[in-house]
């Protein structure tokens, strides 16, 4: 058995444009003192990292890699949620992904699409030339606005043909990941195609099985959806290869429930809350993760509509640093434990 890692923190929501959280050096000087022990890098910030240079040259890889051990810290993951989103995005919605881009990509769908591609695929290489096997994504979405809910009704085929371009956009990454050792982890997440269970499963038949199509388990996702979120480790845990500890909770009202009814975070029945202030049950996930032999990093992402984040972060270390669990080297009852040999097991069973 092998013990969880930790804590991680993503450092996406941290960045900004003063000192500690405007450059690695800085920002990583900050997580580790206040307890972390590693930073899943967002790749579309270039503050942190040139993702293409990180993919052709090891030697500024190892450049990279060394700011962050210079800080006492790990890398724990790669992150393209924002270009992953690009791969697949429905023309109704294409003027509003722009921002994700660059500017001489905008107002061209076919051309950003094959950036946003081409940008996994850096992400891929540089991944290994850090010496990661994990990476951290979103699936984009085709079918989420105009097929979630089937008013008016789904015409016959549409999600199979839905799921079959998605695949097909992703197959080529998934292929360049599994020629460079990493596991892409898709954060499943309203907004995306893959949004639950049943809709990685349409993805997976979609690839084939693909060994390298993967699950970033994010429990706060899953309780907004009122979705059981520690059964779906029982039933996806060998695809799960990263994980990120966020908190949530829900609280439905007589005027509105899952969907929200447009308002504010802080106004919704649904949202995202720091470590310890939500309704995750955090204990029975770790124990969960520990029983199923995660060996990944167990990484902070701070969403909270209330507290301010330097407040999340300081006090999200220490809590997930108490939830990891050190596995057992041995069985509890080994000390009453008898010495046997095959003979020895006949003669008990009279064979």
């Amino acid at each position: 058995m092998k013990t969880i890692k930790g804590p991680g923190i993503f450092l996406a929501q941290f960045m900004g444009d003063e000192a500690p959280f405007n450059n690695l050096k800085t920002i990583c000087e900050w997580a580790a003192s206040i307890g972390f022990k590693g930073v899943q890098i967002p790749s579309w910030d270039s503050r942190l990292i040139d993702l293409q240079k990180a993919a052709e040259s090891k030697t500024y890889a190892d450049e990279i890699k060394g700011i962050v051990n210079a800080a006492g810290l790990e890398i724990t993951e790669l992150s393209s949620h924002l270009q992953g989103q690009l791969v697949a995005v429905n023309p109704a919605f294409t003027e509003m992904f722009d921002g994700f881009a660059p500017a001489q990509y905008h107002n061209n769908l076919a051309a950003r699409t094959e950036w946003a591609v081409n940008q996994l695929k850096y992400a891929a290489k540089a991944s290994r030339n850090l010496g990661l096997n994990a990476h951290a994504t979103f699936s984009g979405a085709l079918l989420w606005a105009p097929a979630m809910y089937p008013w008016p009704q789904r015409p016959a085929g549409l999600v199979e043909t839905g799921f079959a371009e998605l695949a097909k956009r992703w197959l080529p990454i998934l292929n360049e990941f599994d020629a460079n050792g990493v596991d892409v982890c898709y954060e499943i997440h309203p907004g995306e195609d893959l949004h639950d269970g049943i809709t990685f499963e349409r993805f997976l038949e979609a690839t084939g099985n693909h060994s390298r199509a993967n699950l970033l388990y994010d429990p706060s996702h899953l309780l907004l959806q009122c979705l059981d979120y520690l059964e779906y480790i029982d039933i996806y845990h060998e695809r799960i290869k990263a994980f990120h500890v966020k908190d949530a909770e829900f609280n439905a009202t007589g005027r509105s429930g899952v969907y929200g009814g447009y308002q504010s975070w802080i106004n919704r029945p649904g949202r995202f809350r720091s470590l310890g202030d939500g309704q995750v049950d955090f204990k029975s996930i770790f124990s969960k993760m520990a029983q199923y032999d995660f060996a990944g990093w167990a990484v902070m992402e701070w969403e909270c509509c209330i507290k301010h984040p330097e407040d999340g972060a300081r006090e999200g270390a220490p809590f997930i640093k108490d939830h990891i669990i050190r596995v057992t080297e041995k069985a509890f009852d080994d000390f009453a434990g008898a010495g046997t040999d095959d003979a020895f097991n006949k003669r008990i069973l009279g064979i």
